[in-house]
C-alpha cells in the first residue's frame, strides 16, 4: 500500500476540516518527509484525487479580509472515514519491510481501540515469523549465507530486520497494554498537529498560495 493517502487522510481527519497548508504543514511537523516519500506535490494531489474520488469532501472558502486567493478545505466523507480505517489497520499488519507504512500506522493507532491495536500489532508480528521462516527455507543454504559469498549479506539484512521489528513491536504492545496512550474512547488523545498561525521550525520550503485553491 502507499503511505500517503493514510497518512493524508488521517491529518485531514486531525483538523475536522483543512486546507492543504495545514496538511502539508502536518506532515512535516510529524516528519513524514523525511521517512516516507510525502512530497508536497503529491500531498495537494492526494487532496485533489481523493476529493474526485468522494473520500474527501471538497469546500470552497471565501479569500480572507487580508486579501489573498480562495482556499479549499477539505473534510472526510463516510466513505473517506472507511478508507482511513481500512488503511490504517492494513498498515498496522502488513509486512513489506517499508517505514512509511509501518509509521504511518503506528502514528495514528490511537484512532483504534485499545485492544484492536494490540491484537493487530500481534497480527503483524504473526506475519513477520512466517515471512522470516519463509526466507530462512528458501534462501538460507545449508552450509549457511556465506556460501553466497557478499549477495548473503542481503538476507542477513532481511533477518535481522525482521527481528529488530518483531522485538520493538513486542515492546509497543507491552506498553500499550500496561495503559500506554489514549486510544479511541478513552479521552482526548495527543494529537500534535500545528496550531493556526504556528511556525513550523521543519518546513522544507516555501508555500504557494496556488496550492490550496
Amino acid at each position: 500500500m502507499s503511505a500517503i493517502r493514510l497518512l493524508v487522510l488521517g491529518a485531514v481527519r486531525r483538523h475536522g476540516r483543512a486546507h492543504g497548508y495545514q496538511v502539508r504543514g502536518d506532515l512535516e511537523y510529524w516528519g513524514a518527509h523525511e521517512w516516507s516519500n510525502t512530497k508536497p506535490g503529491s500531498i495537494y494531489h492526494a487532496l485533489k484525487q481523493m476529493a474526485r474520488q468522494g473520500l474527501l469532501h471538497a469546500h470552497e472558502i471565501a479569500p480572507s479580509t487580508a486579501g489573498g486567493p480562495p482556499r479549499t478545505e477539505y473534510e472526510l466523507t463516510d466513505r473517506g472515514t472507511e478508507e482511513y480505517f481500512r488503511l490504517l489497520r492494513e498498515a498496522l499488519t502488513s509486512y513489506d519491510q517499508k517505514m512509511d507504512v509501518k509509521s504511518s500506522g503506528i502514528g495514528f493507532m490511537v484512532d483504534l481501540p485499545r485492544a484492536e491495536a494490540v491484537s493487530l500489532l500481534k497480527e503483524r508480528i504473526r506475519r513477520i515469523e512466517a515471512w522470516r521462516s519463509s526466507v530462512t527455507e528458501h534462501y538460507v543454504p545449508e552450509d549457511g549465507l556465506e556460501q553466497l559469498g557478499h549477495i548473503g549479506e542481503i538476507m542477513h539484512l532481511w533477518i535481522h530486520t525482521a527481528d529488530a521489528d518483531i522485538e520493538w513491536i513486542q515492546g509497543l504492545i507491552e506498553r500499550i497494554a500496561g495503559g500506554a496512550y489514549a486510544f479511541a474512547g478513552e479521552g482526548e488523545p495527543v494529537v500534535g498537529v500545528l496550531a493556526e498561525g504556528r511556525e513550523n521550525p521543519y518546513a522544507t520550503g516555501e508555500w504557494h498560495p496556488e496550492d490550496d485553491r
